[in-house]
Protein backbone atom coordinates (compact mmCIF):
# COMPACT_ATOMS: atom_id res chain seq x y z
CA UNK A 1 0.00 0.00 0.00
CA UNK A 2 1.85 3.06 -1.24
CA UNK A 3 1.16 6.55 -0.06
CA UNK A 4 2.64 10.03 -0.21
CA UNK A 5 5.36 9.52 2.37
CA UNK A 6 8.25 9.40 -0.07
CA UNK A 7 9.11 11.24 -3.25
CA UNK A 8 6.26 10.51 -5.61
CA UNK A 9 4.57 8.24 -3.03
CA UNK A 10 7.26 5.57 -3.17
CA UNK A 11 7.34 4.32 0.42
CA UNK A 12 4.85 1.99 1.99
CA UNK A 13 3.75 2.79 5.53
CA UNK A 14 6.01 0.15 7.10
CA UNK A 15 9.11 1.18 5.12
CA UNK A 16 8.53 4.84 5.85
CA UNK A 17 8.19 4.17 9.61
CA UNK A 18 11.48 2.30 9.55
CA UNK A 19 13.13 5.04 7.49
CA UNK A 20 12.04 7.78 9.87
CA UNK A 21 12.30 5.85 13.15
CA UNK A 22 15.22 7.92 14.45
CA UNK A 23 14.18 11.23 12.88
CA UNK A 24 12.75 13.56 15.53
CA UNK A 25 12.61 16.74 13.49
CA UNK A 26 9.50 18.93 13.96
CA UNK A 27 8.29 18.12 10.45
CA UNK A 28 8.49 14.37 11.06
CA UNK A 29 6.82 14.71 14.47
CA UNK A 30 4.00 16.71 12.86
CA UNK A 31 3.56 14.01 10.21
CA UNK A 32 3.47 11.29 12.88
CA UNK A 33 0.78 13.17 14.83
CA UNK A 34 -1.29 13.61 11.66
CA UNK A 35 -0.97 9.89 10.85
CA UNK A 36 -2.22 8.97 14.34
CA UNK A 37 -5.18 11.35 13.99
CA UNK A 38 -6.09 9.95 10.55
CA UNK A 39 -5.94 6.36 11.78
CA UNK A 40 -8.21 7.32 14.70
CA UNK A 41 -11.04 8.08 12.27
CA UNK A 42 -13.53 5.31 12.91
CA UNK A 43 -15.47 3.50 10.21
CA UNK A 44 -18.95 2.25 11.07
CA UNK A 45 -22.06 1.04 9.35
CA UNK A 46 -25.17 3.10 8.70
CA UNK A 47 -26.84 1.83 11.87
CA UNK A 48 -25.39 3.62 14.85
CA UNK A 49 -24.37 1.65 17.94
CA UNK A 50 -26.04 2.72 21.15
CA UNK A 51 -24.05 5.48 22.77
CA UNK A 52 -22.68 6.86 19.51
CA UNK A 53 -23.99 10.37 19.26
CA UNK A 54 -23.46 12.18 15.98
CA UNK A 55 -23.08 15.87 16.76
CA UNK A 56 -22.49 17.08 13.20
CA UNK A 57 -22.89 15.66 9.71
CA UNK A 58 -20.19 17.27 7.62
CA UNK A 59 -20.32 15.96 4.06
CA UNK A 60 -20.11 12.93 1.83
CA UNK A 61 -16.54 11.76 1.33
CA UNK A 62 -15.21 9.43 -1.35
CA UNK A 63 -11.96 7.72 -2.20
CA UNK A 64 -11.13 6.06 -5.47
CA UNK A 65 -8.53 3.39 -6.09
CA UNK A 66 -7.83 2.17 -9.63
CA UNK A 67 -5.74 -0.97 -9.77
CA UNK A 68 -4.60 -3.32 -12.44
CA UNK A 69 -4.12 -7.03 -12.56
CA UNK A 70 -0.92 -7.76 -14.38
CA UNK A 71 -0.86 -10.24 -17.21
CA UNK A 72 0.27 -13.11 -14.96
CA UNK A 73 -2.56 -12.56 -12.49
CA UNK A 74 -4.97 -12.43 -15.44
CA UNK A 75 -3.53 -15.67 -16.82
CA UNK A 76 -3.73 -17.56 -13.53
CA UNK A 77 -7.18 -16.14 -12.77
CA UNK A 78 -8.29 -17.43 -16.19
CA UNK A 79 -6.92 -20.88 -15.38
CA UNK A 80 -8.73 -20.82 -12.02
CA UNK A 81 -11.90 -19.81 -13.85
CA UNK A 82 -11.66 -22.97 -15.97
CA UNK A 83 -10.51 -25.47 -13.34
CA UNK A 84 -12.13 -23.87 -10.29
CA UNK A 85 -10.65 -22.70 -7.03
CA UNK A 86 -9.58 -19.42 -5.54
CA UNK A 87 -7.04 -17.02 -7.02
CA UNK A 88 -4.92 -15.82 -4.11
CA UNK A 89 -3.12 -13.26 -6.29
CA UNK A 90 -6.39 -11.60 -7.32
CA UNK A 91 -7.72 -11.75 -3.75
CA UNK A 92 -4.53 -10.10 -2.45
CA UNK A 93 -4.84 -7.31 -5.02
CA UNK A 94 -8.48 -6.74 -4.07
CA UNK A 95 -7.62 -6.77 -0.36
CA UNK A 96 -4.77 -4.27 -0.82
CA UNK A 97 -6.94 -1.96 -2.90
CA UNK A 98 -9.70 -2.08 -0.27
CA UNK A 99 -7.23 -1.16 2.48
CA UNK A 100 -5.85 1.68 0.37
CA UNK A 101 -9.32 3.04 -0.46
CA UNK A 102 -10.44 2.90 3.18
CA UNK A 103 -7.26 4.67 4.31
CA UNK A 104 -7.85 7.36 1.70
CA UNK A 105 -11.46 7.66 2.89
CA UNK A 106 -10.21 8.22 6.44
CA UNK A 107 -7.82 10.89 5.17
CA UNK A 108 -10.62 12.66 3.31
CA UNK A 109 -12.79 12.63 6.44
CA UNK A 110 -9.93 13.91 8.59
CA UNK A 111 -9.28 16.76 6.15
CA UNK A 112 -12.86 18.05 6.53
CA UNK A 113 -12.75 17.83 10.33
CA UNK A 114 -14.59 14.55 10.88
CA UNK A 115 -13.68 11.93 13.44
CA UNK A 116 -15.90 9.19 11.98
CA UNK A 117 -17.33 7.95 8.70
CA UNK A 118 -20.76 6.30 8.69
CA UNK A 119 -22.65 4.49 5.96
CA UNK A 120 -19.48 3.25 4.27
CA UNK A 121 -20.08 1.66 0.88
CA UNK A 122 -17.56 -0.08 -1.40
CA UNK A 123 -18.25 -0.35 -5.13
CA UNK A 124 -16.09 -2.24 -7.62
CA UNK A 125 -16.26 -1.26 -11.29
CA UNK A 126 -14.53 -3.09 -14.13
CA UNK A 127 -12.74 -0.50 -16.28
CA UNK A 128 -11.69 -2.78 -19.12
CA UNK A 129 -13.44 -5.62 -20.90
CA UNK A 130 -10.67 -8.06 -19.98
CA UNK A 131 -11.05 -7.27 -16.28
CA UNK A 132 -7.42 -6.21 -16.00
CA UNK A 133 -8.31 -2.75 -14.60
CA UNK A 134 -10.72 -2.34 -11.71
CA UNK A 135 -11.85 0.81 -9.93
CA UNK A 136 -12.79 0.65 -6.26
CA UNK A 137 -14.84 3.56 -4.91
CA UNK A 138 -15.30 3.92 -1.16
CA UNK A 139 -17.86 6.44 0.04
CA UNK A 140 -19.53 7.44 3.26
CA UNK A 141 -20.72 10.38 5.32
CA UNK A 142 -18.08 12.26 7.30
CA UNK A 143 -19.44 13.08 10.75
CA UNK A 144 -18.29 14.30 14.12
CA UNK A 145 -19.20 12.05 17.05
CA UNK A 146 -18.88 12.53 20.80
Amino acid sequence: MLNSYGPGGTYCKKCNKERLADDNSPKVQERRAKDVAIEAVMLTTETYPEGLKITKRIEIVTAECAFGMNVFKDLFAGVRDVVGGRSEAVQKTLRDSRRTALHELKKEAFEVGANAVVGVDLDYVELSASGSMVLLVASGTAVHVE
